[in-house]
């Protein structure tokens, strides 16, 4: 298994190998319930039906009855069945039935690639994308998202800040096709 963390280049490669990486020390495939819990922060999930949180703002989870989930309910539920685990270090691992299915990387990880400086310079470092969407807000460019079919990834590049902002590989909307 190949660490994604110890070598971030390799999210460049027009052609990774799932089956042969890991972020975190979980590899894709592999149990939710391996995502080391200490690291945990978040989670999301169809156990909960509202959630309240925000910066400042300590995360409260209630379900459909209005009954108030504690974090480790909901991470429970969400590595049995289908979410998300958001963790401290700003990764976050997909889950569906149980199985970790994708991977996001996203804050000071990217600072590998802060090189890059212009949408130009991400294209010839990552390669043309099999699609590509521009982010718009209110007329203005936010930035774009470059689908990698066979690779199975999502590069977003932030056009106000000028830097990737957000690698997405395995079973997200838009990696693996239209």
């Amino acid at each position: 298994m190949i660490e994604i963390l110890d070598n971030l280049d390799m999210l460049s490669r027009p052609h990774l190998d799932l089956a042969s990486v890991e972020m975190g020390g979980t590899a894709l495939g592999a149990p939710a319930t391996s995502v080391p819990r200490r690291s945990i922060i978040q989670a999301q999930s169809s156990v909960v039906a509202r959630y309240r949180g925000g910066t400042d703002t300590d995360s409260e989870y209630h379900d459909a009855d209005g009954r108030r989930l504690s974090l480790d309910e909901v991470v429970d539920h969400a590595a049995r069945s289908d979410g998300f685990l958001y963790c401290a270090d700003e990764l976050t691992y997909k889950v569906r039935a149980g199985t970790v299915v994708g991977f996001a990387i996203y804050g000071p990880h990217l600072s590998h690639f802060a090189h890059l400086t212009s949408y130009e310079e991400l294209l010839a470092a990552f390669g043309r994308p099999d699609r590509a969407h521009e982010d718009e807000a209110y007329g203005d460019l936010m930035g774009y998202v470059n689908y990698y079919w066979e690779a199975q990834k999502s590069v977003r590049w932030d056009a106000w800040d000028h830097r990737v902002s957000l690698i997405n590989l395995g079973d997200f909307e838009g990696n693996t096709g239209p």
